[in-house]
């Protein structure tokens, strides 16, 4: 745990966390201490999965590129997935983990392509799940607590396109903050975005937030928007 103001060490609090297989917060308020030291203690006190990993191959009949957003210093080699010898990350009662992707889709002009992956759908010719409508296969990797061997789940995605506007709370509320992300790291893939489109996402999205962390967030787009604006009018 991190405590005070203006002394954030984000990278040495996650590396000591990495190395224990454990996690880390940091604490700056009244408000984020009860959230880190009530609500969600006892989700990190219990392990339910260790050296959980997640693999995902695109068909590249339906996605021709693609882009993880965020988790760049998690990222392991292609051979590391069934290798047990190779530590990740663990899982305690109650956490959830949230992956987005950006795809390009087939058949669209697209100047930096990522190949996807030969494997499932290419061998090395085009397989029937190739000519079917998934767009990918994610699979997990997981030790029980007590065990060394690890186990496999994988699940295909079907190409059932849904509008965003229709996609769950959840969903939504995740694009705004990695859009946020982006905007404040003046990434080169924030494409079109703005402040403005991260606030409306964000406010459309924020459901019922009894905890109130949703709106935390909202605050702190609406000042980072406030400042962008200032500073454009200067």
């Amino acid at each position: 745990l991190g405590f005070g103001e203006g002394n954030f060490k984000d990278s040495r609090m996650e590396m000591l966390a990495d190395k224990g297989n454990g996690n880390y917060d940091y604490i700056d308020n009244i408000k984020e201490a009860e959230k880190t030291l009530v609500k969600e203690f006892k989700s990190t006190l219990f392990t339910v999965a260790k050296d959980v990993k997640a693999q995902i191959e695109f068909n590249p009949a339906v996605v021709q590129a693609y882009r993880l957003i965020g988790y760049e210093n998690r990222m392991l080699n292609t051979e590391d997935f069934k290798d047990d010898k190779k530590d990740a990350g663990d899982m305690g009662a109650g956490h959830t983990v949230t992956m987005l992707y950006e795809i390009v889709p087939a058949g669209i002009a697209n100047d930096e392509e990522r190949p996807t992956a030969n494997l499932r759908y290419q061998q090395p010719q085009p397989t029937d799940a190739a000519l079917s409508n998934e767009v990918a296969t994610i699979k997990f990797r997981y030790k029980e607590p007590d065990d060394s061997v690890s186990k496999e789940m994988r699940h295909a995605i079907p190409g059932e396109k849904t509008a965003f506007a229709s996609a769950t709370e959840n969903t939504r509320f995740a694009v705004s903050v990695a859009l946020f992300g982006m905007l404040l790291k003046e990434s080169a893939y924030k494409g079109s975005g703005t402040y403005a489109q991260a606030l409306e996402i964000a406010k459309g999205s924020k459901g019922k937030d009894a905890e109130g962390y949703r709106a935390e967030l909202i605050s702190l787009v609406t000042a980072a928007k406030a400042n962008s604006e200032k500073v454009s009018a200067q």
